[in-house]
């Protein structure tokens, strides 16, 4: 007997998705020199996709990244999606995040990473410091 996400569940379609565009996004952002630190780190209220290393002057900075997929721009771009709730439901995600890990005077940052075109091959574009924490 089937489960009730079964093999044509667009539920299971979805997650399957969005973790191989997920996978994508880590790869190429760590081809252009970001370390992976966690990937789908949920909290209740929140969840982050990817969090990396990123250097700058100062040191390592926290990246958070959210990744959005958009199979046409016919509802806009993936970043046009992340609205004011969304960014404080991550910013209360990224505080718990550096909090539990002893990481509270942290500098971070939040990225946005936007999947569109085709599922198996998506066109990525990298957002660096799309959105700032009290925006």
């Amino acid at each position: 007997m089937p489960a009730a996400d079964g093999p044509a569940s667009p539920r299971l379609d979805r997650r399957a998705r969005g973790a191989g565009v997920e996978a994508l996004a880590c790869r190429e952002l760590a081809a252009s020199g970001l370390r992976p630190f966690a990937a789908n780190v949920a909290f209740r209220g929140g969840e982050l996709d990817l969090v990396m290393l990123d250097r700058d002057r100062d040191g390592d900075v926290v990246v958070f990244v959210e990744v959005r997929y958009r199979g046409d721009a016919g509802h806009g771009g993936g970043a046009e999606s992340i609205d004011f709730g969304k960014r404080r439901r991550l910013e209360r995600a990224a505080m718990l995040f550096l909090h539990r890990r002893g990481l509270d005077d942290a500098h971070c940052r939040f990225d946005v990473v936007e999947a569109s075109g085709d599922v198996a091959a998506p066109r990525l574009h990298w957002i660096r410091d799309a959105f700032r924490a009290g925006d």
